[in-house]
């Protein structure tokens, strides 16, 4: 059978070239580089958002996979690379789904106020919107599921909407998993399928969270936002001692360079919205974490306040592949 989703170097590398020239209207998505992203997204090598589009992350993820693969590692969908990744073609790169219930359930904020004194007084900081929730649900945008569908498409439960297929080969969650992570697991279609890790390696100059088997090979990477100039990465090795799921999050000013004069210590309720995502992942580094983010677009190409960020459904991926006491490494 002929491999149907060949790429060029070109089709991976033109948005990133783009960046340098005047602002213009984003490449149309190309489902060919579509169905290698979601490829690679199951296979653990998260490629960033899912969006038929090349760039830094499709990059990423593929020197991710030749070097779990043993091939060289050119960051380009080369004829030795699209080899490899032709036995997993049956992961078709969209999926048509009649919406249920639970998929367009709220409830929704329309909109979050400004201010963590205001969003402390909401009863979550969940999602704005439906289209958002799906969004998030398949690893994507707003902006590539109206590509992927069109204006009249609608959003409501009997409707059908196609989506980057970025749904789980399982869902067999551990099972002292607790009900509530649970859910949040399936509606972010994490693969309950997941390589087991002993320990992380977060790179700075990459933008990369490498995970590692016992015997150090690569099993798994996610591209993260990691610090800034104020708060840079806290380089050295560093353990993780827990996970606190949904978390709420504790505001204190004193911590962060840029708060404003008048900000109070405040607790901020959990959601998917909040500074920290579904997930906290606790390490030995007082007030240092991995944990999610409210906009999973700017992973990679924003700043972050010393901690590692990643997208949602990223980190609540990792948390199934790593124990407390795992070894974590932090480089420059």
């Amino acid at each position: 059978m002929r491999l149907n989703f060949l790429l060029t170097a070109a089709a991976v590398l033109a948005p990133a070239a783009a960046v340098a020239q005047a602002p213009a209207a984003p490449p149309p998505l190309d489902r060919d580089i579509l169905h290698v992203q979601v490829i690679l997204d199951h296979l653990g090598f998260a490629p960033g958002i899912l969006d038929g589009r090349g760039g830094q992350s499709l990059q990423l993820a593929l020197r991710g996979f030749q070097e779990s693969r043993g091939l060289p590692e050119t960051g380009k969908p080369d004829a030795a690379t699209m080899r490899a990744l032709y036995p997993y073609r049956a992961a078709r790169p969209t999926v048509t789904i009649r919406l249920t219930a639970d998929m367009v359930r709220g409830p929704f904020l329309g909109a979050i106020p400004h201010g963590y004194d205001k969003q402390a007084e909401l009863p979550t900081l969940g999602y704005r919107s439906p289209m958002e929730k799906l969004a998030e649900m398949f690893h994507t945008t707003p902006a590539v599921l109206m590509a992927l569908n069109s204006p009249a498409t609608r959003i409501a439960q009997g409707a059908t909407v196609t989506f980057p297929n970025a749904l789980p080969s399982s869902r067999a969650y551990p099972a002292d998993v607790s009900p509530e992570w649970r859910q949040t697991l399936t509606m972010l279609n994490v693969d309950g399928a997941s390589p087991k890790g002993e320990s992380i390696v977060v790179d700075k100059s990459e933008g990369s969270l490498r995970v590692l088997d016992k015997a150090g090979k690569l099993v798994a990477q996610f591209p993260v936002t990691t610090g800034s100039e104020h708060d840079p990465l806290p380089l050295g090795t560093w353990t993780i001692k827990g996970k606190d799921y949904n978390p709420k999050f504790h505001y204190n000013p004193a911590l962060f360079w840029d708060a404003k004069k008048n900000d109070k210590k405040t607790m901020l309720p959990p959601g998917p919205n909040g500074p920290v995502g579904v997930v906290w992942i606790d390490l030995s580094k007082d007030h240092y974490g991995i944990h999610g983010t409210p906009e999973p677009s700017t992973i990679g190409r924003s700043e972050s306040h010393g901690c590692i960020r990643m997208a949602n459904w990223d980190v609540a991926r990792l948390t199934l592949m790593l124990s407390n006491g795992a070894k974590a490494v932090f480089q420059a």
